[in-house]
């Protein structure tokens, strides 16, 4: 995915019913786009990556960005969803194709990160999230094998860059729906602290409305600080962000890369980023280390330092892997 900041959001209106087979709602709502000051070059649904956008709140010199993913359709690009529905914990091909304005799809795309297009699914309820890398058939189609565990409604953003001259760079949203016996379940808890696969992560930083923070995670396995962590993608980490209720779409970079003589390989991975505005977030940390990438998630509060634990008990990430 681009380095920086990208931020778009959908409102959607949930239709369950216990035991059956769901739905998944659309709709559409404000985004905010803000450039944080990392090393990375940042890219947005619509933004042509520039350092300057004039007239963007908060940022002298910049301007709000167009939305991404709220759109199946945008400056004459569509998201073709060839599967629109799943079923609950079984794997299955998840197909698509990006079309242009002559209906053909799309074959040639801009490598960016070491892959010409990113893939994030997430349950409306931010229990389960994937963070995807499908391959291309050269006819255009794009595939993936998924397994969602709950039934219920999800969203999928696809994040690309046509290699066309003057193409932008834009993240197409759909709604997935996955059938099977529908569990209510709460957006977890406010916490510090995640483990997954034996890693303990700790979140430290605020994430705030409206202005640039510094979140700074750090990683460690048997008490110990994991100080190799492995290249995935071109960084030591990703940071993907999305707000409860709207999701609401953040995607940030960290700040510094592999290589660049100051940024070391953990046990510390640092991030700037900006919350389009106050309530709560999921927020969901790959890393690679031993040669596997692992994914930490939290749930913070904006305005809150880093939102404090609720009962001190770090909680197993739900996120999954699917790298």
């Amino acid at each position: 995915m681009h380095t920086g900041l990208k931020i778009t959001a959908f409102a959607a209106a949930l239709a369950a019913t216990f035991g059956t087979a769901y739905g998944v709602g659309q709709g559409m709502g404000p985004v905010v786009d803000d450039e944080p000051p990392a090393r990375h070059d940042a890219h947005t649904g619509g933004d042509s990556g520039s350092e300057e956008h004039p007239g963007e709140p908060g940022h002298s010199g910049h301007r709000t960005a167009p939305a991404g993913g709220l759109q199946i359709a945008e400056n004459g690009y569509r998201l073709d969803l060839r599967t629109p529905r799943l079923a609950a914990g079984r794997t299955a091909d998840l197909r698509f194709a990006v079309r242009g304005d002559d209906g053909r799809a799309v074959t040639a795309f801009r490598r960016e990160h070491d892959k010409e297009l990113h893939l994030i699914v997430a349950s409306r309820d931010l229990n389960t999230y994937r963070h995807l890398h499908p391959v291309r058939a050269a006819d255009g189609t794009w595939s993936v094998p998924v397994s969602l565990p709950g039934a219920g409604d999800y969203r999928v953003f696809a994040d690309f860059t046509p290699d066309k001259k003057g193409a932008e760079n834009l993240t197409l949203g759909a709604d997935l729906a996955v059938a099977g016996t529908y569990t209510p379940r709460k957006v977890p808890a406010p916490d510090t602290t995640a483990t997954t696969d034996g890693y303990e992560v700790k979140l430290g930083g605020a994430l705030r409305p409206g202005a640039a923070r510094e979140l700074k995670l750090t990683v460690s396995r048997g008490g110990r600080p994991v100080t190799d962590l492995q290249p995935y993608l071109g960084a030591y980490g990703h940071l993907v962000a999305l707000r409860s209720g709207d999701l609401a779409y953040l995607h940030v970079h960290p700040n510094g890369e592999p290589g660049d003589g100051t940024t070391a390989a953990g046990p510390d991975i640092s991030f700037t980023a900006t919350a389009p505005s106050a309530g709560t977030y999921r927020l969901f940390l790959d890393f690679k280390h031993e040669g596997t990438v692992h994914t930490a998630a939290f749930t913070v509060r904006t305005g809150e330092t880093a939102a404090a634990p609720v009962d001190g008990t770090p909680h197993e990430s739900s996120g999954g892997h699917g790298h």
